[in-house]
């Protein structure tokens, strides 16, 4: 079977090496072709085997570990990337779409659970808290560019990017209590998760990921020369990343959180070692992701959509088409954001490996029933999909659109 598998890997990186070129203005989405290749290996080569996800436990951590190590290395590269400073009014955007949009999307997503999927409350609300995290990584043309690359940074681009740098923080303590609650009752879980998940986790994430940010810094000046003569800033930056997270999980902080802050902290006297950092974590990233997919793939193949039927489609469209886009344009009510800019914000909601991991995650530490989980893999990897397929081949469109109806000297000054 490992045979099976370093073919696989060493196709795909032949195939990373091109195909972002050559896809390049074609109306294809690339994460959709390494999930088609993915099924279409695992379907073809016999001996081939993938990771069963529902039993992603102690026993079998690949699924757990290895999402978590993705999120991880793209968290990173979204903060690096992002070089606005952080602020009420320059963030706005964002914090309104964390503080609305996210809970919106995480009660209308467990209304669904609840009423259409006919899941118990507490597999209803992790439904709600897995797909609510959006994720830019799956399509590269919401992304801001590396750092100094270009000159504007337009509203769409940076709030996408940066929400998405959030949301998978902020999906935890959402994850948590719906852990707590299928092994006791909301009613007894309650103040403990509000204190030690809410508060103390998001306060230690923040703290930990602003000094570490502010150490790695001081640390980068002093070893420039050293770390990019010596070729060691693939070394630096996925040891600084693992330092941050690690640490703070071990104190029980959001390490996601720390990562995305410690990557977004400011880099005077850096520059342009931030940008050989973020480089190089978008490539390690990309080779990461395509991983991913290529074994959400195999687990297509292997049957993980078994227990789709109509209700799990509908639950999909309506989570795709529906309840991101009105939650969204909710949110952004009364922003200075024109219309049509509030609409890409909203559609765009792209759901990626995140969803994975906090599912897996669940799946390990939870106590749901095996049916619950069944259907509620089904579904996550179904929405992915078809959020991999409409996101990717609309996103480029639109966001040409938005270019040429935007004139550089009408970005706001709060973007550049």
């Amino acid at each position: 079977m490992h045979l099976g598998w370093i073919l696989v890997i060493g196709t795909s990186l032949l195939a990373m090496a091109v195909l972002p070129h050559v896809l390049k203005g074609r109306p294809l989405s690339l994460p959709t072709i390494y999930v088609a290749f993915g099924w279409a290996a695992f379907t073809v080569v016999e001996p081939l085997k993938g990771v069963d996800p529902l039993s992603s436990g102690i026993d079998n951590p690949v699924v757990l570990y290895g999402s978590e190590v993705v999120v991880i290395v793209s968290l990173s590269t979204v903060g690096l990337s992002i070089e606005r400073r952080v602020g009420l009014v320059s963030w706005s955007s964002v914090w309104r779409l964390l503080v609305v949009a996210m809970p919106l999307s995480v009660l209308a997503a467990m209304g669904l659970g609840w009423w259409l999927l006919s899941l118990g409350a507490p597999a209803a609300l992790l439904l709600g808290a897995v797909l609510a995290p959006t994720d830019p990584v799956l399509a590269d043309d919401i992304q801001v560019p590396a750092p100094g690359e270009d000159h504007y940074r337009d509203e769409v681009r940076f709030t996408l990017t940066a929400e998405a740098g959030l949301n998978d923080s902020f999906a935890f303590p959402v994850t948590y209590l719906a852990i707590a609650a299928a092994a006791a009752s909301f009613s007894d879980v309650w103040d403990k998760w509000l204190v030690v998940d809410v508060m103390y986790r998001v306060a230690v994430g923040t703290v930990v990921g602003f000094v570490a940010g502010r150490l790695l810094t001081q640390f980068a000046r002093r070893w420039q020369t050293t770390i990019t003569s010596s070729g060691g800033v693939g070394v630096f930056i996925l040891g600084a990343t693992l330092v941050v997270y690690g640490a703070t999980e071990l104190v029980e902080g959001y390490g996601f959180l720390a990562v995305f802050i410690a990557a977004l902290t400011r880099h005077d006297g850096i520059e342009g070692l931030r940008k050989k950092l973020h480089d190089f974590s978008e490539q390690f990233e990309s080779m990461l992701v395509a991983f991913a997919l290529i074994a959400v793939g195999g687990a297509i193949a292997e049957g993980i959509l078994a227990p789709v039927g109509v209700r799990e489609v509908v639950c999909a469209v309506i989570l795709l088409l529906l309840v991101r886009p009105i939650a969204g344009w909710l949110s952004l009510i009364g922003s200075s954001i024109p219309r049509r800019e509030r609409g890409a914000i909203s559609f765009l909601g792209i759901k990626g490996i995140g969803s994975v991991y906090y599912l897996a995650y669940a799946t390990a530490n939870g106590t749901f029933e095996q049916s619950s989980l069944a259907s509620l893999w089904a579904v996550v990897v179904l929405v992915m999909v078809g959020s991999m397929a409409g996101h990717g081949l609309s996103a480029p469109w639109i966001m040409r659109h938005l270019d040429h109806k935007r004139p550089l000297e009408e970005t706001p000054l709060a973007s550049r």
